[in-house]
């Protein structure tokens, strides 16, 4: 069983067991899928490569659309411009962090500096918005009820398994998170 983040001497120190460090890679893998820019066969290299999508559109996917929300509410022209302006180069960033947060679980044991602590927690909050649109997750109410699920025994279905990822994930990341907030109280 993992061992959640903590700060230390060395850094942002974490423990997983082999089969942890393999799931949180494929979920960054999974998201990085869903996120991915398509490569256009008559794409403006300038606009490519100044992060434009002058082609952009809202996406289908539910999970996409809430790692990309609309920027601009009750105006979809204008949310679909500044779609165009912007998606392209969030979604470079956020493939980036997911990336990364990878190469930074190679191994069991986990020592993270500031830095490499945010790209991770930005990796898990977006593998965690896409497991809450999965989960049909949009209250309080629904993530207490999946936090009732907390044993592998329990998992009899696939909602179940989802449910126990999910809540693996956030616990990472609130540990995580705690590790990163006793190091800034530490630095001042």
């Amino acid at each position: 069983m993992a061992r959640a983040f903590r700060k230390t001497r060395r850094g942002i120190t974490g423990e997983f067991e082999s089969g942890e460090v393999r799931l949180l890679r494929r979920l960054f893998a999974d998201v990085v899928q869903l996120l991915e820019p398509e490569k256009r066969e008559n794409e403006d290299p300038l606009a490519a490569l100044v992060g434009l999508d002058l082609e952009a559109v809202k996406p289908d996917d539910s999970a996409v659309i809430r790692l990309l929300p609309d920027a601009v509410r009750n105006d979809d022209g204008e949310a679909l411009e500044f779609r165009r302006l912007t998606e392209r180069s969030l979604r470079e960033e956020k493939v980036s962090a997911l990336r990364g947060a990878a190469l930074l679980l190679e191994n069991t044991q986990v020592v993270l500096n500031n830095d490499q602590a945010q790209v991770l927690a930005r990796a898990l909050n977006d593998v965690r918005l896409v497991l809450a649109d999965r989960l049909d997750i949009t209250s309080e109410e629904d993530a207490a009820r999946l936090h009732e699920i907390s044993d592998l025994e329990d998992a009899e279905d696939l909602e179940s398994y989802l449910a126990l990822v999910y809540n693996f994930v956030t616990w990472v990341q609130e540990g995580l998170m705690q590790a990163l907030l006793a190091s800034v109280d530490a630095s001042d």
